[in-house]
């Protein structure tokens, strides 16, 4: 089993809360997460953390292979060593061979962690690091403090293309096997081989600085936040408000005071096709009428929580009973009281005559107003992105 292992800190001194700053559109961890979930070598990703502001984040992206995980207070100062944060985990989880990426790294691609595990599972090769080649002269300070070069003769300083130059530790990843760390207590040993990236993850951030080149460098080539569809394969469940969502908000009564609600039958065809496919489906309220129970037993709905004063703590709830990540949940909403669902889940959504509190923080606004389809039309862009419907 290949693992990867991103430790983020929130302690960072330079750029507060660095590891979960956008950057492109994202927070900077989910530009390695997303390259690690993309390698097909690699089984399981495990972030360790010891902020719960990175947790919420990363389990908000909803990738399907990632796990966040804890991390001990020591091994998340200052001066501890990202050694010392893979031995920890290496003892307590169980894995074959372990790949170190860091976040700062975001340049970092699947297709370059696919080639360095390649070359890892090449004969006479135990451990694997990501470098850049340089065409650079290198001096240092001799005994005496005079400059002296490194890697050429400087009376026959050679011509750029034909300088083999040198290679350099970029820092993006370092693949080892759980023995070769144990053993070494390293993140590489043995028999290293190296395995060459573009020129511009020469970069790394560590200062505000560094921010900027990089960004500038994702733009160049054409690394942007245009992942909505990859949000869409993940989802798992589909919860929704019911006033204002699954009706139209409004108010009717008989003329013997009974209550009425006008529901619309292409959301329940758009409850159906989840269902088939197998995402949970649900309701979600702070009413607790029977009217609306009727119609989550008439829809089948795999869930129904009335009564509901805090919506995000039943869907955390939930997420724990069938065992998904926040991430992997659409909600539909339309007032303040889901305004907060709406933020934290994988997809959160807004009718089209939704609050404009909520529209503004949704990651998609339905054309549909509450009650005329709103519900069908976000089924069908889950089930689309998930190639389940055409």
């Amino acid at each position: 089993m290949n693992v990867a292992f991103i430790p983020v800190r929130g302690g960072s001194k330079s750029i507060p809360l660095k590891n979960i700053k956008p950057i492109c559109g994202k927070p900077l961890v989910y530009w390695v997460v997303k390259a690690a979930c993309q390698c097909s070598h690699i089984d399981k990703v495990y972030i360790a953390t010891d902020s719960d502001k990175i947790k919420d984040a990363v389990e908000q992206m909803g990738f399907a292979k990632a796990q966040v995980i804890g991390r001990s207070a020591e091994s998340a100062t200052d001066t501890a060593s990202t050694e010392f944060a893979m031995l920890e985990f290496a003892k307590g989880y169980e894995f074959d061979n372990i790949v170190l990426i860091q976040a700062t790294s975001p340049l970092l691609t699947s297709d370059d962690l696919e080639r360095g595990f390649e070359v890892f599972g090449q004969e006479g090769t135990d451990s694997v690091l990501s470098v850049v080649p340089q065409k650079r002269f290198y001096w240092e300070y001799d005994e005496v403090g005079n400059a002296a070069p490194i890697n050429y003769d400087v009376y026959a300083r050679p011509r750029r293309q034909e300088f083999a130059g040198c290679l350099t530790e970029n820092g993006a990843f370092y693949i080892t096997s759980r023995e070769g760390l144990l053993a070494s207590s390293n993140r590489v040993s043995g028999r290293i081989k190296a395995v060459e990236m573009c020129e511009d993850s020469f970069f790394e951030i560590d200062e505000p600085s560094d921010w900027v080149i990089i960004e500038g460098l994702m733009k160049k080539n054409g690394i942007a936040a245009d992942d909505r569809d990859e949000t869409l394969k993940n989802i798992k469940m589909v919860l929704t408000d019911c006033d204002g969502c699954l009706t139209d908000a409004g108010m009717y009564y008989s003329e013997h005071g009974d209550e009425l609600k006008k529901f619309n039958t292409r959301d329940g065809m758009g409850f159906k096709l989840l269902r088939q496919n197998g995402i949970l489906t649900g309701i979600i309220t702070s009413e607790n009428v029977q009217l609306v129970s009727r119609r989550a037993d008439k829809l089948q709905l795999d869930v129904l929580k009335m009564g509901a004063a805090d919506k995000l703590a039943v869907v955390k709830e939930l997420c724990g009973q069938y065992q998904i990540g926040i991430g992997q949940v659409a909600y539909v909403g339309d007032d303040i009281n889901d305004l907060e669902v709406v933020t934290h889940v994988g997809f959160g959504c807004s009718v089209a005559s939704g609050m404009e509190c909520v529209k503004d923080k949704a990651a998609y606004v339905t054309e549909a107003k509450g009650g005329e389809g709103a519900i069908r039309e976000v089924a069908e862009l889950i089930l689309r992105a998930q190639g389940k419907i055409m």
